[in-house]
């Protein structure tokens, strides 16, 4: 199972949620559907329509950026990160 690694922004929104996850998917999508599955509507914190990844979500395989249909090996790391922004 691959490990997905939550930001303190989606624990906080989702309180049952842990910051490291354990889930079985092949892609990206499919890590965004099992954590909304386990987490009803965290696909609408990381998804715009489309689908796509919001623009300021950043997401990371094995420290690599990641797109929805990027490969996820079963002792991948997934990152989610919210992308910093100011002035």
């Amino acid at each position: 199972m691959a490990a997905v690694v939550l930001p303190n922004t989606l624990t906080e929104l989702f309180p049952t949620a842990p910051r490291r996850v354990e889930v079985e998917a092949p892609t990206v999508a499919g890590v965004i559907d099992a954590l909304d599955e386990a987490y009803p509507g965290m696909r609408n914190r990381l998804l715009d329509a489309g689908p796509s990844i919001r623009r300021h979500v950043l997401i990371f395989v094995d420290a690599e950026r990641a797109a929805l249909g990027t490969a996820v090996e079963a002792r991948s790391e997934v990152r989610i990160v919210p992308a910093l922004s100011g002035g």
